[in-house]
């Protein structure tokens, strides 16, 4: 049973007991990410994720890392485009001990001018790795074709030019307008009473902000083609097609295309395209769902010899995927594989403690292990199939990376 509090301030509690365990996660979750930023500080929120773990007032940087050390637990933070998330994993005794570090790191970082430095090169060597591998760097390209200017076609990364200009009064403002309690989520999964929403207010229950949540800029979603060259031995092509936003009525039906299509590997893609013709090592597809709008995106990685086939395999199997529409058994394989992902998923307390604050966060609703599957069971034939034809259509967007920067011939 998920038990939910919000604090006088707004700040939302979301704490699930689980007696089976000895552990507990806590995530301290924060709705902002590389979209709230512009072309000025792109790159800012997960720089100041990073500064989170180098010094406050109390704790140098070694001694954050040693606080978790010293009891066996885990601690560590991600930025994405829409949220940032704090987080720990920890035996239960510890519980309290963690969620004091946390709230330290949360409100007294001191964002020191040497540490600044040091982490700024942290962050250029991330992203030297990050360019190094372009199977990655291709999905933000395909995120920058499909939405130009708009911040949510930014990296999360941010650039080096951006990095550059970051230091402790640039943190400290943009935690002023973005940290604010509206948008502070605390979620807690594991072994522990309700009586720690308690503790969690005493920590996370007070603190004030005179600003209020940002209202986002709904993006559109443009059809461009772009490619970059890049001395690779292979080349990298991703496809995007409009999607569904967070909460969307047919969610579960595109949770169940995207399986049928390229989320296994007994998906048609990975049928087709590696196990059939032998044209790529990797080839999937995957689901961003965004708070207003979303994407659906198809990667494939091949030889440069070989791209005109593997973009025409894949348009062929998307063709053939709305004309004849998906069989009766990859419905109920594809429905059986997501009831059983789900209910691994629920056997780790940080898995579960992710799901709940994710959930606060973007659609302040949670909904029980029953109602998803009966969700999922409702989900047919025909409405899958019309949502396949209504995703897949000529308005895609594309990105490549290569050794020559030329797209597929049939694009």
């Amino acid at each position: 049973m998920i038990k939910k509090y919000t604090c006088q301030n707004g700040v939302r509690i979301v704490l699930e007991n689980i007696p089976t365990v000895r552990s507990v996660a806590i995530g301290v979750w924060i709705g902002t990410g590389s979209r709230n930023e512009n072309n000025h500080n792109n790159g800012v929120s997960h720089f100041l994720e990073h500064m989170f773990f180098k010094g406050t007032v109390n704790r140098s940087a070694r001694e954050i890392a040693e606080s978790f050390d010293s009891i066996g637990g885990q601690v560590n933070a991600f930025t994405s485009k829409e949220y940032t998330c704090y987080y720990a994993k920890i035996l239960d005794e510890h519980s309290s001990f963690a969620l004091e570090v946390l709230s330290d790191m949360f409100f007294n970082s001191t964002f020191d001018e040497d540490e600044l430095k040091k982490e700024k090169n942290v962050v250029y060597e991330e992203i030297k790795m990050y360019e190094d591998t372009p199977d990655d760097i291709v999905h933000d390209l395909l995120s920058k074709a499909s939405y130009e200017s708009h911040p949510l076609g930014y990296p999360i990364l941010g650039t080096d030019k951006t990095l550059e200009t970051f230091n402790g009064d640039v943190l400290r403002q943009y935690m002023s307008e973005t940290y604010i309690p509206e948008n502070v989520v605390i979620s807690v999964a594991g072994n522990i009473e309700e009586d720690f929403i308690k503790e969690i207010e005493q920590y996370f229950g007070n603190f004030t902000s005179e600003h209020k949540p940002q209202h986002f800029e709904k993006p559109s979603f443009h059809p461009n083609r772009v490619s970059r060259k890049k001395d690779t031995e292979q080349v990298h092509l991703c496809i995007g097609y409009k999607g569904l936003q967070v909460g969307d009525k047919d969610i579960y039906n595109l949770i169940v295309l995207n399986n049928i299509l390229g989320g296994s590997m007994s998906s048609r893609l990975f049928q087709e395209v590696r196990e059939q013709r032998g044209l790529a090592y990797s080839v999937f597809s995957y689901h961003s769902s965004y708070q207003d709008n979303g994407m659906m995106t198809i990667y494939g990685g091949t030889g440069s010899n070989q791209l005109d086939l593997l973009f025409d395999t894949i348009q062929d199997t998307l063709k053939k995927l709305k004309n004849d529409g998906i069989t009766t058994k990859e419905l109920v394989n594809s429905k059986e594989q997501m009831k059983g992902n789900l209910m691994l998923s629920l056997e780790s307390t940080n898995s579960r403690m992710s799901r709940n604050g994710k959930n606060e966060l973007l659609l302040k609703q949670h909904r029980t292990l029953d109602e998803i599957i009966e969700k999922l069971n409702l989900v047919n034939e025909d409405s899958v199939n019309e949502l396949s034809n209504r995703i897949f259509n000529d308005e895609y967007s594309a990105a490549l990376i290569g050794p020559n920067n030329e797209l597929p011939k049939g694009m």
